[in-house]
């Protein structure tokens, strides 16, 4: 008889931790974003940009701001497009998104990334390019939801 009822306890309880352990990501969603950014710079360089946050059928204005380290020389814009994962609200697209980047572009080129940033939102995107800039170095981009 015990040993009934504690398998009857354990066929309530643990689905029940299951589902808190588990039930946050469940709620996450994804949207889609776009933005362009200009980059320039010697040595240290910086970006900046705008774009739109799409998530449940509605549209978010965004800022983009971002330094550069390392040897960094030219000035390009690009355009990205892509998806947002892993968010419960437009909010959690804020935040410092860090990528190590080697390149060179002369006139048009493309580029696909990944970043993720400390709320463990997912930006997929792809982008095309317009300049003429070399650089290997570490990037930091931060991106607000207007």
């Amino acid at each position: 008889m015990r040993i009934l009822s504690a398998l009857r306890a354990a066929l309530i309880v643990v689905p029940a931790l299951a589902a808190a352990a588990f039930g946050s990501a469940a709620y996450a969603e994804s949207g889609g974003i776009s933005f362009s950014v200009v980059k320039a710079g010697l040595v240290i360089g910086g970006s900046a940009g705008s774009g739109t946050l799409t998530f449940q059928g509605r549209q978010y204005p965004l800022g983009i701001g971002g330094l550069s380290y390392g040897f960094t020389f030219g000035a390009s814009e690009t355009h990205f497009h892509g998806t947002v994962r892993h968010i419960r609200g437009p909010g959690d697209v804020s935040g410092v998104y860090a990528a190590g980047n080697v390149g060179a572009a002369v006139g048009r080129g493309a580029q696909a990334i990944v970043l993720t940033n400390q709320h463990g939102a997912v930006l997929e995107l792809t982008g095309s390019s317009v300049g003429a800039i070399v650089s290997a170095d570490l990037n930091g981009l931060v991106i607000t939801v207007k």
